[in-house]
């Protein structure tokens, strides 16, 4: 039987965790949030796909390949794009899956600018605020929505 797959979606900037902003974002790198998920993944028996693109585009088109992959759950941080695009939030809406939207931050404890989200009331869930923690907890939660536990 094959493991259900998750994608791990990264907007833009997140390359640069643990050098940006350490003061907001903390100084956990995206190759340490990507094998902390890994190894739960392999915990909790799902497989993860991960994807990182400072470009619009690269994650429009991921996300459409996501429709045909075998994907049934998408963990997304859309980062600076979750306050402008409306061309994400279609792409993500036109996959028909199931996804968390997830920041690091708190965003409503921020600029004014950052209180809106494109994505917040198609999501399943928001988490926002528990740092590189957010990631495993959503993890933990599309599992348990799966069907799957959430050990």
């Amino acid at each position: 039987m094959t493991q259900p797959r998750i994608l791990v979606l990264h907007g833009p900037n997140l390359n640069l965790l643990g050098q940006r902003e350490p003061q907001i974002y903390g100084a956990t790198t995206l190759d340490d949030i990507r094998n902390t998920l890994d190894a739960l993944a392999a915990q909790l028996g799902v497989e993860l796909a991960h994807f990182q693109s400072n470009h619009e585009g690269a994650l429009i088109d991921r996300l459409h390949a996501a429709r045909l992959d075998g994907t049934r759950y998408i963990l997304i941080n859309p980062a600076g794009y979750t306050h402008t695009s409306v061309a994400l939030r279609d792409a993500i809406a036109a996959t028909d899956l199931p996804f968390i939207e997830i920041h690091l931050s708190n965003i409503y404890r921020r600029e004014a600018f950052r209180h809106r989200s494109f994505f917040s009331d198609l999501a399943v869930a928001v988490i926002s605020g528990c740092g590189a923690h957010g990631y495993s907890l959503a993890l933990r939660h599309a599992v348990a929505e799966l069907g799957m536990g959430a050990n």
